[in-house]
């Protein structure tokens, strides 16, 4: 599991205004993940962090719906239990820690569509179901996903794909159990590539569906007793 941390409001604001490129973020303690964003300013600079550090609109999601001070340190703790459960209930995922969010990979390897298909296979399906125990067991959080493809094909035709297949990927969780107001999706085909579409394995590690993981308002009320 990579956990990634993300820069304070103040360093934020700054990137934001001068649209310059961000180097990797760098690990910290896990007490102070997401502590430093406001929740005004995070979903302002959310989708620029996001596509500066390379952790995608996923990844800018769990930015945005960042709240800080002392609670957001308390749904940080919270967070980084949650992210260790879903790492070793499915290894194959990539799972980082996003300000006080987290974001969820799961590429072609842990939930395979058929080719040109919004179908679950019975493999993405058995993957699925290795994640719902967690999302069960942390049930005050939002989640968010995201669909996305490669390069091939017309890029409209592949929007509509990749945002079938988001819903697919909700629509099972919910026929598990999960509360259907907990999700929301949206399709972005082919965009925020996570490898090369020049050779096949990449453009298979970009056939993927990933999640923004963030607490609900129940949970930031509960945090905010626990400060």
């Amino acid at each position: 599991m990579r956990k990634i941390t993300i820069l304070g409001v103040s360093s934020l604001l700054v990137l934001s205004f001068l649209f310059t490129s961000c180097e990797s973020v760098n690990n910290a303690n896990n007490a102070q993940k997401g502590a430093g964003i406001g929740a005004v300013a995070g979903g302002v600079i959310g989708a620029i962090i996001g596509n500066n550090t390379g952790i995608g609109t996923a990844g800018g999601a769990a930015i945005g719906a960042a709240i800080g001070g002392g609670t957001g340190a308390v749904i940080g703790h919270s967070m980084d239990k949650q992210a260790r459960e879903i790492d070793q209930a499915l290894p194959s995922a990539d799972v980082e820690r996003v300000g006080e969010g987290i974001r969820l990979v799961l590429k072609e390897d842990a939930v395979r569509f058929d080719v040109n298909k919004a179908t679950l296979t019975a493999q993405a399906k058995a993957n699925l179901d290795k994640l719902v125990p967690v999302f069960k067991e942390y049930g005050d959080t939002n989640i968010e996903i995201f669909g996305y493809t490669d390069n091939t094909g017309k890029p409209e035709y592949n929007l509509t794909l990749s945002q079938k297949r988001a819903e697919s990927v909700k629509a099972y969780l919910i026929s598990k159990g999960l509360v259907a107001g907990r999700f929301k999706t949206s399709g972005h085909g082919i965009a925020d590539p996570i490898a090369s579409n020049d050779t096949k394995e990449g453009q298979s590690q970009n056939r993927r569906v990933e999640f923004a993981i963030t607490a609900n308002e129940k949970m930031v009320e509960e945090a905010k007793t626990k400060q």
